[in-house]
């Protein structure tokens, strides 16, 4: 059962002298401290991902403040998800998080659902946004390409073999599967006509 911080700053500029004296303080080894000097848009930074490799059941991470563990309620929830798999309890000093106390999980729960409430805010802003758009006559995806006038003719000679695929596609300037696809819409408007 041991003790592990984790400290980050920004940049390579960036001192990290005060959350080193606040890992200094609870007697934490150096080699016990891992340190990224990078930001923290997101968990793939080397002395984080180095520390979640090493900590193991009934360890601790400690960092003096969250935003210096991760950036963003989502990534904070799924990083303690991760150490409380492992077994490893979570300090953050600034917050007075404990993951060991009623209280410290009890603010975990909260992040939890301020996260969630975030996210159905953003997704429904998101939908709100597509639905004013659509009506507005905004198309979505990729646009529709149609293929030449002529392209009836030169799918009847690639059926019979007077043009191979490729020939095809550069005379037309279709990638494959949009040839494919606009191939289906002419047989069904063949078919149609035959009826």
């Amino acid at each position: 059962m041991s003790a592990y911080g984790y400290i980050r700053v920004s940049s390579t500029d960036q001192n990290e002298d005060r959350q080193m004296l606040a890992m200094n303080k609870l007697k934490i080894p150096s080699a016990q401290i891992y340190i990224d000097k990078q930001s923290g848009k997101n968990t793939a930074r080397p002395g984080l991902q180095k520390l979640l490799s090493v900590v193991t059941k009934g360890d601790t991470v400690i960092v003096e403040s969250v935003s210096r563990f991760a950036r963003n309620t989502r990534d904070l929830l799924e990083l303690i998800d991760k150490l409380t798999i492992k077994g490893v309890e979570f300090i953050s000093q600034k917050e007075h998080i404990d993951t060991k106390t009623p209280t410290g999980k009890f603010m975990i729960t909260v992040f939890g659902a301020v996260a969630e409430l975030e996210r159905g805010y953003i997704l429904q802003r998101q939908a709100e946004g597509i639905a004013a758009a659509r009506k507005r006559g905004v198309r979505f995806g990729s646009p529709v390409i149609k293929p030449p006038e002529n392209f009836p003719e030169l799918v009847k000679q690639w059926e019979c073999g007077k043009l191979l695929l490729k020939e095809l596609l550069t005379l037309t300037g279709l990638k494959e599967s949009t040839f494919y696809r606009r191939l289906r819409e002419l047989r069904a408007t063949w078919a149609t006509k035959k009826k």
